[in-house]
């Protein structure tokens, strides 16, 4: 800190003056910047504040009447003191400036022996220039150490305890909740610090930069980049020297928005690079087992006896309508950051059960993977494992999410994100599996379609009939069977509004059960009956007839898959 008045009266080159104070002993706290000797009594365009000026007072001494004047002009330009040297019988100006110091809160000095000004500023001086230098040292100190911290990419306890160290003081790191997400306690007792934290938290407003706010005036520092604020650090006892400690919050804020963009960063490249490396193995194009072994291995993927293709795709708000196709209501942005948080939570998930795979985007809406699989008995545990991670019954432990989509959440709302997974065959080597991706995606896209009770995961085996449609559904000559066969309740949906191909599904899906659809659908039985005889004349078949309800139901089943 500056000295002060007070401090700089008790220096032993002043004390053996026999200084008198005369006025404003309530502001001897006043922090000196300089020191200025002059005796000119119109020096006040010659100070910026926080000068404590010096002078013999010969100057007053001739005119006893301008010594208010003068002392009113040093204190409008922010002086933080006035001493001057009286030395013999000078009663008039001693008088003067008595009389001047009761009206100023100024400190107002005089030493009636005999002091050497120059040693006076050079001691001084040497104080302040000290003080300063000590402030640039410990700067360059938490510069260094906070800068070995960003590049060693070091965890967040780790820079919240070299911060509450630093200062020597109870460091909190909490995110925009009011969730601690770490702390360092130091003296104070982790109960004491931390009760009632949340409560206490939202009663302290979070200020644009470092200051101290709330009832209990924490000292608090916002963490994040620019309006990507995803937390704050704050001190929440008194200390000695806020200065200090808001310089190492500050630092210590950017450390954490550095190695939490760095963190991301990481991430990035490496699901890039296992991109790429996936796209390798299925299109091969020369590439042997051995080598595709090697690179998924400096990849991360261990070496396994088996290896199982899976593919999550998403039946998101993000990609249109609710099977999972990329619909004309789609959103890009949306929907990179539901497959980016996917990945996340996969590698989280995989750490958790010490698994290993490649995982990458494949296309829009989809992500492949490529697990390994120490031994058959262990491929549904693993991928119930996946699929809880997914719906968050068995969540991994891991640093939360929040922050990387508005409202919170691994991505956003679980509610709107939404993953069906396909199972391919397991395989022996790293390329079929590879080779397996597309039989997944296949699996993965047609369990999107799905009604009724979902499956954590499914395979070939349950997608069935609908599986074989879904690969058929572009065909021009399947799509004009779908047509043909639906166009009587098709157009009839169209003009009248009516429910008539909801009223075939059921139908159909009830097995031709006129019975349990009267019941289900909670009609009566002649009601339904007069519109199935509707349904009949419609499409000019006869739904009694097994073949022609077979029929129904594949154009049916492919008239729902033509928007996947």
């Amino acid at each position: 800190m500056l000295p002060t008045v007070g401090s700089i009266l008790d220096l032993p080159v002043l004390r053996e003056a026999a200084p008198l104070l005369l006025g404003g002993a309530g502001a001897l706290d006043n922090p000196v910047r300089w020191v200025h000797v002059s005796e000119l009594l119109d020096i006040s365009g010659l100070l910026s504040g926080g000068e404590l000026v010096l002078t013999t007072g010969l100057e007053l001494e001739k005119e006893p009447g301008l010594t208010a004047s003068f002392i009113r002009s040093l204190e409008q330009a922010a002086a933080a003191g006035l001493i001057v040297e009286l030395i013999g019988d000078r009663k008039p100006s001693l008088d003067a400036l008595r009389a001047a110091a009761l009206a100023t809160a100024m400190p107002v000095v005089v030493v009636q022996r005999r002091v050497r000004f120059v040693q006076v500023t050079e001691i001084v001086h040497r104080i302040i220039v000290a003080e300063q230098l000590e402030r640039v040292e410990r700067a360059r100190d938490v510069h260094e150490a906070f800068t070995v911290l960003s590049l060693e990419s070091a965890g967040t306890g780790q820079v919240v305890d070299q911060a509450a160290a630093m200062i020597g003081a109870p460091v909190v790191l909490e995110d925009l909740s009011h969730l601690v997400l770490a702390y360092s306690a130091g003296q104070l007792r982790t109960v004491e610090l931390l009760e009632d934290w949340e409560r206490r938290s939202r009663t302290t407003p979070a200020p644009p930069g470092t200051g101290r706010t709330g009832p209990e005036a924490w000292l608090q520092t916002p963490v994040g980049v620019r309006g990507n604020v995803w937390g704050r650090l704050v001190v929440p006892v008194p200390l000695d020297d806020d200065e200090a400690a808001a310089m190492v919050l500050e630092r210590a804020a950017q450390t954490l928005a550095i190695n939490r963009l760095a963190e991301r960063d990481r991430r990035e490249l490496s699901h890039h690079a296992q991109a790429g490396l996936l796209n390798a193995l299925r299109q091969p194009r020369g590439l042997g087992e051995d080598e595709a072994q090697s690179r998924a291995a400096a990849l991360g993927l261990r070496r396994s006896p088996h290896y199982l293709p899976i593919v999550f795709r998403s039946g998101g708000a993000a990609y249109g309508p609710s099977t999972g196709a990329m619909g004309a209501g789609i959103d890009p942005l949306a929907g990179q950051q539901e497959e980016r948080a996917l990945l996340e939570q996969l590698a989280r998930a995989l750490k958790a059960v010490s698994g290993s795979a490649l995982t990458a985007s494949i296309r829009s809406g989809s992500v492949g993977m490529i697990l390994a699989v120490p031994a058959k008995q262990l491929e549904d545990p693993t991928l119930q494992r996946l699929a809880d991670a997914l719906t968050g019954s068995d969540t991994p432990p891991g640093p939360p999410l929040r922050g990387d989509r508005p409202g919170g959440g691994w991505a956003g709302n679980p509610a709107e994100a939404t993953w069906s997974i396909g199972v391919g065959r397991l395989r022996g080597s790293l390329l079929e599996a590879a080779a397996g991706i597309d039989e997944a995606a296949h699996v993965a896209e047609t369990a999107a379609t799905l009604r009724g009770d979902r499956k954590p995961f499914y395979r070939a085996t349950d997608v069935r009939l609908r599986g074989l449609l879904a690969l058929l559904r572009k065909d021009p000559r399947v799509q004009q069977f779908a047509e043909s066969e639906l166009e009587g309740v098709l157009q009839a949906d169209a003009r009248d509004g009516g429910g008539q191909l909801e009223l075939l599904g059921r139908y159909l899906e009830s097995g031709g059960n006129k019975a349990a659809l009267a019941r289900t659908g909670y009609l009566s039985r002649p009601t339904l009956y007069a519109r199935l005889a509707r349904l009949e004349e419609l499409l000019g078949v006869d739904l009694d007839d097994a073949e022609s309800r077979t029929s129904l139901h594949v154009a049916l089943l492919l008239h729902r898959l033509r928007g996947l």
